[in-house]
């Protein structure tokens, strides 16, 4: 069955070589960021990859990945970078239908990357002690088109815990994630993961140290380097620049 759009949903506007721009799929002129403003009202109801015409120029108008999402978060506070982001999902065993706590916010990058994952059927519940943060990272899922997967909360875990139960992940970026191990770990259902974000070699010695302490099982702590390839016909090196070091990451299972 072909796929249609439904009025309110969030789509992309792709031309080949070009970044793909966010927007809404709804009925009405909307603004574009600073670019001007697209009616997609003729698009509610019709199939996906369709044409559409805007400031003179022809567009497909496409469901946006994971990519297109992180690439047009409005940053605030520093994001966890994709290659990172990545790598959480996979340390936190983070899929569809997943109950999954965050803590922070931030920005909301890491949350849609979250929210992504758990699908429809899934919740993410993200924490941040600031308000102000919040407000950014809610105001980016809900462009995002992500919203109805996540659930907000202004409480700072690291000195009032986690106080839900029976979640399958816990993914923590915080300055002091030792301090939410305790209560992350009676949070989780049997079984299920913690991954931690820290930029610093002192924080991770004290997250792994804490993980080991509070018994949880299959303790491992990785960094992610990227490096691209520039590929030619005989030709092909590695880029001259990479994106090394962004944060560590640290996981462990509760396993009683």
């Amino acid at each position: 069955m072909t796929e249609t759009w439904q009025e309110g949903e969030a789509g992309v506007l792709k031309r080949s070589g070009e970044p793909s721009v966010l927007v809404r799929v709804a009925r009405g002129a909307q603004p574009v960021g600073r670019e001007g403003v697209v009616d997609l009202s003729s698009e509610v109801g019709q199939p996906l990859g369709r044409t559409v015409v805007w400031s003179g120029a022809a567009y497909s108008l496409l469901r946006p990945s994971l990519a297109d999402l992180l690439a047009t978060v409005h940053r605030g506070a520093q994001i966890v970078t994709p290659k990172d982001a990545v790598q959480l999902l996979y340390l936190a065993g983070v899929g569809p239908g997943a109950a999954v706590a965050e803590a922070g916010s931030g920005s909301g990058a890491l949350t849609i990357a979250l929210a992504h994952a758990v699908g429809p059927h899934g919740h993410v519940t993200s924490f941040d002690r600031r308000k102000d943060f919040l407000a950014s990272a809610r105001a980016n899922v809900e462009r995002s088109g992500l919203s109805a997967r996540v659930s907000f909360r202004e409480r700072d875990v690291a000195a009032e815990g986690i106080d839900l139960t029976d979640l399958s992940s816990v993914v923590l970026d915080l300055p002091e994630p030792w301090d939410v191990l305790s209560s992350a770990r009676d949070a989780l259902r049997p079984g299920g993961y913690v991954a931690t974000y820290t930029p610093t070699y002192n924080q991770l010695e004290r997250t792994v140290r804490a993980l080991r302490s509070f018994r949880y099982d299959e303790v491992r702590a990785v960094e992610v380097l990227e490096r691209g390839l520039h590929v030619g016909e005989g030709g092909t090196r590695p880029e001259f620049e990479m994106l090394g070091h962004t944060g560590f990451l640290a996981a462990g299972r509760k396993v009683d």
